[in-house]
């Protein structure tokens, strides 16, 4: 089993993350702000999304550039923490 400080992703490697939150305008645009700050690479032009059955809900699936754990943690810290945001994963 790996120490806590290690990890198990190679870096830098492209690596998913879903956010879900609910269906509004600006839902999309303002995660792809946010993901910019953490990866100024990242294309919102890849970002997958998918609404729920009844259409409350919108999922994305971002695959952002994972350069360091610390800019993973502190990317999801920050979609985490955002108002629009339910659960990332």
């Amino acid at each position: 089993m790996p120490a806590p400080d290690e990890s198990l992703i190679e870096y830098p490697s492209d690596f998913p993350i879903k956010i879900m939150g609910v269906t509004q305008d600006a839902f999309a645009q303002t995660i792809v702000d946010v993901i910019l700050q953490y990866d100024p690479t990242f294309d919102a032009g890849k970002l997958e999304m998918r609404p729920s059955s009844k259409g409350t809900y919108l999922s994305l699936t971002a695959t952002v550039r994972a350069t360091s754990r610390e800019q993973l943690d502190n990317l999801y810290r920050a979609l985490s923490s955002h108002p629009m945001v339910k659960v990332v994963l």
